[in-house]
């Protein structure tokens, strides 16, 4: 795959370009004629998943060097974190592990940006900040009381641009709050990963083994956990409107990114069967630690500040997995 970016203008440094959600916002990056340069270590992510014609750095964020001179060689003005662990319930069971990364990782790379003038910046958040909030649809005012040392993690990430951005009043940024990720582009840029739970769906059933739902005892209309489900496109879009504005809007702003609308974990596993033809029973398992019961966004200030909007619903989303799925398995 080629990508054309553009050619003068601000350059975005991406870390965790060559990951699943990475890879597609190079793409939109490109789209919208925006430079780019990736960082990352292929811990997750995939060196095929970043065109030849964008320029690669593999490095960690810890890497003050690399970052530095990567900085430098390609005239960064723009940072966007994406570099992060990001399983929920692995989080729980070592914290420390996402503390070091997510937060001290993102210190390190913070740190070398304010020594070399960088004052952009667009923060890859997640809704788990809002942990098990006190309404279902919920907006950038909902209270955040993470669950998770992840959900944790992001919301010190927000804090800390706050914080950056309080001591230098130069300093512009957004953090985009985003909700259950899933689709592809195209199929080799396909979630690869089994921690989410589409491709998790799928690899059970092509492995002759039952899907499993974690807990049909919630609070909730069957009894399965609701999420606002978003295709990695739109999601991918929303960045690159927000890259694109990022001198236009607020100083610094949190963005919900969904599609407003919540799915049940049993109303994708019908969606998973309208697609693939598989009819399926599931294992019902237990809750897994950190999920919260229900919540979905409320995407109007995303749309009212950088016209942004989803476009993608849950059928394109699994119907291109799946098309995924079954070309890189």
């Amino acid at each position: 795959m080629t990508v054309t970016t553009g050619d003068n203008g601000p350059c975005w440094l991406l870390t965790g370009g060559a990951g699943y959600i990475g890879a597609h916002i190079v793409r939109a990056f490109g789209e919208h004629r925006l430079r780019v340069v990736v960082l990352d270590d292929l811990s997750a992510g995939i060196r095929d998943n970043v065109p030849a014609d964008v320029p690669f750095v593999e490095a960690r964020l810890q890497d003050e060097d690399a970052v530095r001179s990567t900085i430098r060689e390609h005239g960064v003005t723009g940072v966007l974190q994406l570099a992060a662990k990001k399983a929920v319930g692995e989080s729980v069971e070592n914290p420390v592990l996402y503390w070091d990364e997510n937060v001290g990782g993102f210190a390190r790379l913070l740190d070398v940006c304010t020594q070399e003038g960088v004052e952009r910046y667009l923060f890859s958040s997640s809704a788990a900040v809002f942990g098990n909030p006190p309404v279902e649809f919920v907006t950038e005012e909902t209270p955040a009381a993470p669950m998770s040392p992840y959900g944790e993690t992001k919301l010190v990430g927000e804090w800390m641009l706050r914080d950056l951005a309080t001591a230098n009043p130069k300093v512009r940024w957004s953090a985009l709050r985003y909700f259950n990720v899933a689709g592809t582009a195209s199929p080799e840029l396909a979630d690869r990963s089994v921690a989410n739970l589409v491709p998790m769906t799928f690899e059970r059933l092509t492995g002759g083994s039952k899907p499993q739902l974690f807990g049909d005892d919630y609070d909730t209309r069957d009894g399965s956990c609701i999420r606002d489900y978003i295709h990695v496109v739109d999601l991918a879009d929303a960045h690159a409107a927000a890259a694109a504005r990022i001198d236009e809007g607020p100083l610094g702003e949190v963005y919900n990114v969904g599609r407003g609308e919540g799915v049940s974990v049993k109303e994708v596993f019908d969606t998973v069967r309208a697609v693939t033809g598989m009819d399926f029973e599931v294992d019902v398992v237990g809750r897994r630690a950190g999920d919260p019961a229900a919540y979905f966004a409320d995407a109007s200030k995303i749309r009212d500040q950088l016209g942004w909007t989803a476009g993608l619903d849950l059928t394109e989303m699994v119907t291109s997995a799946w098309d995924g799925w079954q070309k890189t398995h």
